[in-house]
């Protein structure tokens, strides 16, 4: 009897010990790095100016596009071709000028190769098949961080008839995989660091705090939440790697602000799981009139002497003043489940909910941010 009451006081304490770990993942929570960027660690622009060759008749018009006439002949005199004197006889259709424009990624090293996006600057209709000649392409500061070359496509379908054309996508803007070869570093010693700050992708004060606690509890004190974006890190000796590492994989529980957002142009209505509504009184409902025309023709009996066939006009007339539609109440302080729900039995469409929203914050019930796109 004693072993048997040890052992069941072992299965409870066992039991209970489970239960917070069992408990603990019910939350929403997501991993800090998908919620918060390090500030200075950054994708920086790229733009250069190039030229495209080898399509199919499909390129810039030499005659009404200056920029493309010059740049050619400005490459062939590199190239040691001289045409200045002949310029008025270039009629080649299989160039284009095109804009190659590149994000150059964090930490990215001379040699490595980056993805990069054309497009036609001219009046060139169709850029498949071309192959961009070699571009630098420059950062705001003016300087050259990497060099693009490389066949083009566009993922686009494009033919042309003597009677119709057919096109799907966009042949004039394609992209080249791995096509620019860094050629300058942006350095950056993030081993080096003795404070970062880490910057919320969607900014908020309680999220803020939240992930300055997580850090401390796990980590040590050495973050704080400043504002609604940004939590300071100081490493006090730390390594920074080995603890940004630990910091990017703990998991919070992201706050958001109660928020409506309205795309009048597409009817679109999207909003927040903290959105409440007090309590109000809804009805709507609009007058339709229906007029119906259905002329028949009237023919004179057999026989029947100077008829004439004549067209007798029929109009019906329908009113319909949704005399049905009742008054809705929406409780005060429901979820969004609730709200949506309520919404939706009065059998409004997305264009009159658009309205009664509208209302509904005029009126002071919508406990909201109300954004109209």
């Amino acid at each position: 009897m004693y072993r048997k009451l040890l052992a069941l006081l072992t299965c409870l304490t066992l039991l209970l010990a489970a239960l917070p770990f069992v408990a603990g993942p019910a939350a929403a929570q997501v991993r800090i790095k998908d919620i918060a960027d390090l500030e200075g660690v950054r994708d920086n622009q790229l733009i250069g100016y190039g030229l495209v060759v080898g399509l199919n008749g499909t390129g810039d018009k030499l005659d009404n596009d200056v920029f493309t006439r010059e740049s050619l002949v400005g490459m062939l005199e590199r190239l040691g071709v001289n045409t200045r004197d002949q310029i008025a006889k270039l009629e080649t259709k299989n160039l284009a000028a095109v804009m190659v424009t590149a994000e150059l990624p964090p930490f990215a090293r001379s040699g490595s190769r980056i993805d990069i996006a054309v497009s036609s600057l001219g009046d060139a209709t169709n850029l498949t098949g071309g192959t961009l000649l070699v571009t630098p392409l420059l950062a705001a500061d003016g300087e050259v961080y990497a060099v693009a070359q490389g066949a083009l496509a566009t993922g686009a379908i494009a033919a042309r008839g003597g009677a119709g054309s057919v096109t799907r996508g966009v042949p004039t803007a394609g992209r080249i995989s791995n096509g620019a070869t860094v050629e300058r570093e942006i350095t950056y010693q993030l081993d080096k660091a003795g404070a970062l700050r880490l910057g919320l992708r969607n900014p908020d004060l309680t999220t803020a705090r939240r992930i300055a606690d997580a850090i401390n509890h796990s980590v040590g004190p050495i973050a704080r939440a400043t504002d609604p974006r940004s939590v300071s890190l100081n490493f006090a000796g730390r390594d920074p790697i080995d603890t940004l590492a630990v910091v990017e994989d703990l998991r919070v529980e992201p706050d958001s602000p109660a928020v409506v957002i309205i795309e009048e142009a597409s009817g679109t209505i999207v909003m927040g799981a903290n959105v409440r509504v007090s309590t109000v009184a809804i009805a709507q409902g609009n007058l339709t009139i229906r007029v119906t025309e259905t002329p028949e023709v009237s023919q004179p009996g057999p026989l029947s002497k100077g008829g004439t066939t004549v067209v007798v006009p029929r109009t019906q007339i329908q009113v319909d003043d949704q005399h049905d539609k009742k008054l809705g109440i929406l409780q005060g302080s429901v979820t969004l489940r609730d709200l949506v729900a309520s919404l939706n039995a009065l059998g409004v469409g997305p264009r009159d909910l658009i309205s009664i929203l509208q209302s509904i914050k005029a009126a002071g019930a919508l406990q909201a941010d109300l954004q109209v796109r």
